[in-house]
């Protein structure tokens, strides 16, 4: 509407332009007159649209955002624009958590403004990934809307079936796709690195399943800098395309790949990151304050390292470490969950924080770290800093 009464304004200025040197000409002015009162007529029109004002045109997630505080940002250096905070499916979907309660966490996360999706080829051995399509035919979404991840690595117990051969990134991508009943995801992950494979070979893979419409966009997951660097290169040297982000794990508690390695590979190739387990597995919400519930993460047989890691001397230490972050949310007017949230949020570097909820009412908690965000000033930072006592050094640390 913008652009057509932008030009309605331009051809009658021109128009008017024409008249007067017509009116020169000629012997009255009732062509002039006549073009005014059509100029007129268009600016009362324009004006009751609320778009005549010269402004900046607003898209839609700049009026998503208005109406729930949602945050966008670019995924690494590319164009792709995700929600800051996005929701995962990993233990939840298929495990923890009902079908219609996951169709819950959807509708709530995308009426607030969330656009980002992800889950894998083996969270809950692909019924995960069977949810997630069931609920975004149910809801009958705009496809456009919607930014969907999907990672691939242990697609089943043959021989054939995990791992990053092209064999398998071709095949588990198709399989991944017929699950959710998409064309395509958004961006499809390298589950982790793969020694068996060269990288030239991942590297085409990943570049013929985006060539072929199956992916926008791939990426890494739990890669070091310097096999996401090697992924870089091969790419270059071979004009194919190369990955734009790294999912990795950020909390309080674990902060070295996130803060230092990775930021250095965003300035030097445009790699960014999509972050994980903002509450550290659910420690961070306080749930295991006093020991370890039935039906949490870390009660489940497959979670016993996680049971562990809470019980243990550390697992101790971060939970006086938290109790001693508890004044600081209470000044700012938060929960412990949302603080460490928005703590995830507040480095630019990060291009969205997945949180995992089993519950609509956790999710909502969540999500209210957006209006925690404004808040994080470099001295409340400085503060958990303090506190914390875990922060990384990078070179540029050094120097100054």
């Amino acid at each position: 509407m913008q652009v057509s009464i932008a030009c309605t304004e331009h051809n009658l200025k021109s128009r008017n332009g024409d008249d007067r040197h017509s009116k020169q000409n000629s012997s009255g002015p009732n062509v002039v007159n006549s073009a005014r009162a059509r100029f007129r007529t268009v600016a009362i029109i324009a004006r009751s649209l609320g778009t005549f004002t010269p402004q900046h045109h607003i898209s839609l997630k700049e009026s998503t955002a208005k109406q729930t505080g949602m945050k966008y940002r670019n995924l690494g250096k590319s164009g792709l624009r995700v929600s800051c905070l996005g929701l995962g499916t990993w233990v939840t979907f298929g495990g923890q958590i009902s079908d219609e309660v996951a169709e819950q966490l959807m509708t709530i996360a995308y009426e607030n403004g969330v656009n980002l999706f992800d889950t894998a080829e083996v969270y809950a051995a692909g019924k995960a990934e069977i949810i997630l399509g069931n609920i975004i035919r149910k809801k009958n979404w705009r496809r456009s809307s919607l930014v969907i991840t999907t990672k691939l690595y242990w697609g089943g117990k043959a021989e054939t079936e995990r791992g990053l051969s092209r064999k398998h990134i071709i095949e588990g991508l198709k399989a991944s796709l017929q699950r959710m009943q998409l064309e395509y995801v958004d961006v499809v992950f390298a589950n982790r690195p793969d020694n068996n494979t060269p990288m030239e070979e991942i590297v085409r893979a990943m570049s013929y399943v985006i060539n072929q419409g199956m992916a926008m966009y791939w990426g890494t997951s739990r890669w070091s800098a310097m096999e996401i660097m090697e992924a870089y290169s091969v790419a270059r040297q071979f004009n194919m395309i190369p990955p734009v982000c790294e999912q990795a794990e950020y909390h309080l508690f674990q902060r070295e790949k996130v803060e230092v390695q990775l930021p250095e590979l965003y300035h030097k190739i445009g790699v960014g990151a999509m972050t994980w387990s903002p509450l550290a597995c659910g420690i961070i919400s306080g749930k295991y304050e006093n020991g370890v519930p039935e039906s949490t993460r870390a009660s489940l047989k497959c979670y016993q390292w996680l049971k562990d890691k809470i019980l243990s001397e550390e697992g101790r230490k971060q939970r006086t470490k938290l109790r001693d972050l508890m004044p600081i949310a209470e000044r700012l007017g938060c929960t412990l969950p949302q603080l460490a949230v928005a703590w995830c949020l507040r480095n630019e570097g990060v291009s969205s924080v997945l949180l995992g909820s089993s519950n609509p009412e956790q999710l909502i908690e969540n999500l209210g770290a957006i209006q925690v965000l404004p808040k994080m000033t470099s001295h409340i930072v400085n503060e958990v800093d303090n506190i914390l006592g875990n922060k990384p050094y990078s070179k540029k640390d050094y120097r100054s």
